[in-house]
């Protein structure tokens, strides 16, 4: 079977000992298409190197993460813009907010949020949105902004009923990836009334390494574990989940 797995950091600096025989692990799982996101300025490099070396396999996206936004963000929104006007890039991510670590740039990144959102109208390209500990305020920011052209991936979604229900009305997507295996991770609650065509998986590896994996570094190749988890939850074949994800990743990133 072959997956896509929509959000991780391959470039990261925890696989520069051993990048090459994790893609391969990855390719070996039938994990055959990697979309990465951009973090700031400092990641670029070497995203792209990873994208240049694993064609076909490895595709960079441009964006400014929410917990990178600071007193300078509009500088890295500069550089981020310059990259978006040289190049097709899959995405615009991973852009959002995060009110997880430091809440003292909460307007800087509502603004950033916004400008990142008309980049994507501009370029036409999806948004992979970046929401951790700010659910509600992502929502309430996103939907006012939401047209006909707009679509993207809440990552990393362990929202409730209620939201799921307001992201798909938006046409957007929510990628699930190993907190689907955390025994509080609370989506076997959710998830059931989740409809199939709106998710997409996911690792975010490094981090968030699905159980039996968890504390440990993370990789593309445990979507094989993540994934029974999710077609558990979601009442249907691996088969099913497997064509379905991969269409619908298919239909956001192109």
């Amino acid at each position: 079977m072959k997956w896509i797995d929509t959000h991780t950091h391959i470039y990261a600096d925890e696989f520069n000992a051993d990048r090459k025989e994790v893609i391969q692990r990855a390719m070996d799982a039938g994990v055959e298409k990697l979309y990465m996101p951009n973090i700031d300025h400092t990641s670029i490099d070497g995203m792209l190197e990873v994208e240049a070396s694993h064609r076909g396999n490895c595709f960079a996206m441009m964006g400014l993460h929410p917990c990178s936004v600071k007193k300078d963000f509009e500088k890295e929104l500069y550089i981020v813009e310059q990259w978006l006007s040289k190049r097709k890039f899959c995405a615009i991510g991973e852009m959002g907010i995060d009110l997880y670590w430091d809440k003292s740039f909460w307007e800087e990144q509502k603004e950033a949020f916004i400008i990142q959102v008309n980049w994507a109208k501009e370029f036409d390209l999806p948004i992979i949105i970046h929401c951790r500990e700010s659910m509600n305020e992502t929502l309430e920011i996103l939907e006012p902004l939401v047209d006909e052209t707009l679509k993207g991936i809440f990552h990393c979604f362990s929202g409730n009923a209620d939201q799921a229900k307001r992201i798909k009305a938006m046409g957007f997507y929510m990628g699930i990836g190993g907190v689907a295996t955390f025994k509080n991770g609370g989506l076997d609650k959710v998830l059931p009334d989740v409809p199939l065509d709106k998710i997409v998986l996911e690792t975010d590896s490094p981090y968030l390494a699905p159980v039996p994996h968890r504390g440990k570094r993370n990789e593309p190749s445990y979507l094989s574990v993540i994934a029974p988890r999710v077609a558990e939850y979601l009442h249907v074949s691996l088969e099913e989940l497997q064509v379905t994800t991969t269409e619908n990743a298919m239909k956001i990133f192109g």
